[in-house]
């Protein structure tokens, strides 16, 4: 059975959808049959992976919304084991004409619960809110991965985060973990940086990945070119540290090999 694992922080800007795809691209590359679905109404995953969102057929809000099948919506990406849930613009309106339905917060949990058998790993790649779409994500996730930039007002809402999760793993899905912190947009050279990475050491201890993404233009880049970092330019920093961070979740479940 695979593991759901939701990437998400309501701040903007902290690098989740960069993490979203170019995990779920490495963990592709060490052949874990692994699924990305883009649950974020911008879908800069969706066109990060190569497929344009305007011409995307369906996606995951026909499949919450309207109930379609999501076998028949998945894409494939240039990676082998690398599958794509796209989105769509549409998506931004599902949490209005989802208020008045039956188990709200479970539709994509009852959405993808027939693909968990089908794939290692299904990365959620959540919006930048904590609203319907992204408790959704929650409620259907096993763990969740919250990345934290090395920036000025780091911490800014992640207490928020925190408490929303406690809130979900009461009310929705005692089994959610968090699978843990990612420091992000890294520069060595800045005091504050190295500031910041103590500090989210020494508040949130073994919570904290080993693992931390530098900044790299090379990451923005390969988005640009509708491509994983790794495709891109496996030898960058970028692709070097996503690589480290899925070794480190594959020892962290204690994982030795993809399944067949």
């Amino acid at each position: 059975m695979g593991k759901i694992i939701a990437v998400s922080n309501q701040k903007g800007g902290v690098g989740k959808t960069t993490t979203a795809m170019n995990l779920a691209a490495s963990l592709a590359v060490l052949e874990f049959k692994t699924l990305v679905i883009d649950a974020d109404p911008q879908a800069n995953t969706t066109s990060g992976l190569g497929h344009n969102p305007r011409s995307v057929e369906a996606s995951i809000y026909e499949c919450m919304v309207d109930g379609n099948d999501i076998q028949s919506i998945i894409v494939p990406t240039n990676l082998e084991h690398l599958s794509l849930v796209p989105s769509h613009i549409d998506l931004v309106g599902a949490e209005i004409e989802m208020i008045n339905m039956d188990n709200r917060e479970e539709k994509m949990k009852e959405v993808i619960a027939e693909l968990k058998d089908q794939y290692d790993f299904i990365i959620i790649d959540c919006s930048p809110s904590l609203g319907l779409i992204t408790i959704n994500a929650l409620t259907a996730a096993n763990s969740v991965i919250i990345p934290v930039q090395c920036e000025y007002f780091a911490l800014e809402g992640l207490g928020k985060l925190l408490n929303t999760i406690k809130i979900i793993q009461t009310r929705l899905n005692p089994d959610l973990g968090i699978e843990g912190i990612l420091l992000t947009m890294y520069d060595v050279r800045l005091r504050l940086s190295n500031q910041v990475v103590e500090e989210v050491r020494l508040h949130f201890k073994n919570m904290v990945f080993d693992t931390i993404i530098p900044r790299n233009v090379r990451l923005s880049e390969s988005s640009s070119f509708g491509l994983p970092a790794i495709s891109f330019d496996a030898d960058g920093k970028g692709a070097i540290a996503y690589l480290n961070l899925a070794g480190e979740i594959v020892q962290r479940n204690g994982l030795q090999k993809a399944t067949n």
